[in-house]
């Protein structure tokens, strides 16, 4: 360690007077190790890459690229310490804040970027704030976006022992449709509820039933009912009863979608109405295809969702609320 301390001591160096005196730490007058060299980081990575078993994250947790380049990692959260190795998830907007360990920059804590918070339900969230809206979800607000994971975690397979006798479960608590194709386990999500309670909206699910075996979100279209009020106001709802479950308007006629017209004329079955605070919703459909002509010419393909038949229900659920169709197994 040198040291530089003013005293008397004068030299002329090009005309400029400097006083200091030189004092060097270490009996033996040379310069320690520790002072020519600076502490020596410690080596996190090592070459060539040596990857462990596959690595199996927590729900919510990224599995992602080591620092090092080389293996796959479950990235740190936040609070947790990290390194060149050990990287946060970056998926939500975490960074390694190293200002706590200078001067070597070695080991760091997990903090988020500065973001936008989110807003739910009325509700505001910080950037990085976790939070419960429901009982079957924890959620953070990750820079304006929400991502939840589940509350309750089932064990793996091999943890739970022999497995009890099953009942059959009721349709709506059935798992997705889960199909073989090739080398690909293919899994798909139920369709999402129409965004729109009349009216041309969407409705969206996740699969992986493509050649890339890649979950990919499809939309399609739905149309529940009309929103011309005259339209409904003359379904006539049989007598003795409170509720009419389906209905169809007198002629064929084309949809029409953001400027675009169908190529053909359509008479579907909408979804009715209750003279009673129930709702009507589909309850078999199936999707067919639709050609629409755009204006200058163009034409574009939209899968829609074709009703079949609904079912009149109490429980009516808000299109924009992202958690109505959570139910408990």
């Amino acid at each position: 360690m040198i040291l530089f301390i003013l005293n008397s001591r004068t030299l002329n160096c090009g005309g400029r007077l400097m006083f200091f005196s030189v004092f060097i730490s270490g009996g033996n007058g040379l310069l320690s190790r520790s002072a020519a060299h600076p502490s020596a980081r410690q080596q996190y990575c090592t070459w060539p890459c040596r990857c462990g078993a596959r690595v199996q994250c927590d729900p919510g947790v990224s599995a992602v690229l080591d620092g090092c380049g080389c293996c796959k990692s479950c990235a740190r959260q936040i609070g947790e310490s990290c390194n060149e190795r050990d990287v946060c998830d970056p998926h939500k907007g975490m960074y390694c804040d190293f200002s706590r360990d200078q001067p070597r920059y070695e080991l760091g804590i997990c903090a988020y970027m500065m973001a936008v918070g989110c807003d739910l339900n009325g509700a505001h969230y910080d950037n990085g704030q976790a939070f419960q809206p429901n009982p079957l979800y924890k959620c953070t607000c990750i820079a304006g976006a929400i991502g939840c994971t589940p509350a309750f975690i089932q064990k793996p397979a091999a943890m739970l022992g022999a497995a009890p006798l099953q009942r059959k479960k009721p349709a709506v608590y059935r798992d997705p449709p889960l199909v073989w194709r090739k080398t690909c386990e293919v899994q798909t999500t139920p369709w999402a509820p129409c965004t729109h309670t009349c009216g041309l909206g969407l409705s969206s699910r996740v699969s992986n039933n493509n050649r890339k075996c890649q979950m990919r979100k499809e939309r399609r279209l739905c149309l529940l009912r009309p929103c011309e009020k005259n339209t409904l106001k003359n379904i006539k709802i049989p007598a003795g009863k409170t509720c009419k479950a389906t209905f169809q308007v007198g002629k064929a006629e084309p949809l029409r979608l953001s400027g675009c017209t169908s190529t053909q004329k359509y008479r579907p079955t909408y979804c009715g109405v209750c003279t009673d605070k129930r709702c009507c919703v589909p309850n078999k459909s199936r999707v067919v295809q639709m050609e629409f002509r755009c204006p200058g010419g163009t034409k574009e393909l939209w899968k829609m969702q074709w009703i079949t038949s609904c079912v009149c229900q109490r429980k009516c659920d808000d299109p924009g609320d992202m958690f109505s169709q959570l139910h408990l197994l």
